[in-house]
């Protein structure tokens, strides 16, 4: 979704398309399973800030290709970099474009993702909001994108108009307040917290139970780091079965 809404914009500004998709390709590649959950275990366990875009530039600079990393550009590399909040804004139009598509893609399909799970319904959006933005998935997206594309065609910057910007505020805060740290959708996140910091300390002891490819990592850079980059790498299905057979007995199959 970033990578459509990424390229969608930088063709209509005429900008380098190739280079918004490699971003886009690259920018998550970081992220840990249970997202923000997964983050705030891997900081607690480091002792120092786990961010996922900084995870996703070692992914493509360290642990692609055997160890050997990818030869990426230095503005690829920026724009995952830079594709946070938290991070410096990108150099280049073309990561500034992807930044701002990851916002645009994410809330939408937080959006999405609540609904599915029953924790808001359409209607809970406040009406200005979806008078402003649109009422549906697809018009949100169509109007974000083509605000953007409407007021970066002058200058050297990529820009939303001031009452969208604001519209796009006001709908994140109400993320927040409904979603985000709503105790339907935060139930689990402890529990996750807990798995990850429990993976984290096993594979810290048991060093030898890292797969081949990590083991380069733990001579040359320690066990902390390898056991994050291995945990970092795991998908949210993947950490849970891994957990469930450390942790979880077995049944007896008694014939």
């Amino acid at each position: 979704e970033v990578a459509r809404i990424a390229r969608t914009i930088t063709r209509a500004l005429r900008l380098n398309e190739d280079l918004s998709e490699a971003i886009a390709f690259g920018h998550d590649l970081g992220h840990t399973p249970f997202g923000h959950a997964g983050e705030v275990a891997l900081t607690e366990v480091m002792g120092e800030p786990f961010r996922h875009n900084e995870q996703s530039l070692r992914v493509v600079d360290v642990l692609e290709k055997d160890g050997q990393g990818l030869n990426l550009t230095y503005e690829v590399r920026m724009g995952i970099l830079g594709h946070s909040s938290h991070s410096r804004m990108p150099e280049t139009l073309e990561g500034q474009i992807v930044r701002k598509s990851d916002q645009i893609a994410y809330i939408n399909h937080d959006i999405d993702d609540a609904m599915r799970g029953g924790i808001i319904f359409p209607t809970d959006i406040p009406v200005h909001i979806s008078e402003t933005l649109g009422f549906t998935h697809g018009e949100r997206l169509d109007t974000l994108t083509m605000d953007i594309i409407e007021n970066s065609r002058e200058g050297n910057a990529i820009r939303q108009s001031e009452h969208i910007a604001q519209a796009m505020a006001e709908l994140k805060q109400f993320m927040f307040d409904s979603v985000y740290f709503n105790p339907l959708a935060k139930g689990e996140e402890g529990k996750a917290e807990d798995m990850i910091c429990l993976l984290f300390d096993y594979y810290a002891k048991h060093t030898d139970k890292l797969p081949p490819e990590y083991q380069d990592i733990l001579v040359r850079e320690g066990a902390q780091r390898a056991v994050v980059d291995y945990i970092a790498g795991m998908t949210d299905s993947y950490a849970v079965e891994t957990f469930s057979n450390l942790f979880i007995p077995k049944g007896w199959m008694v014939k």
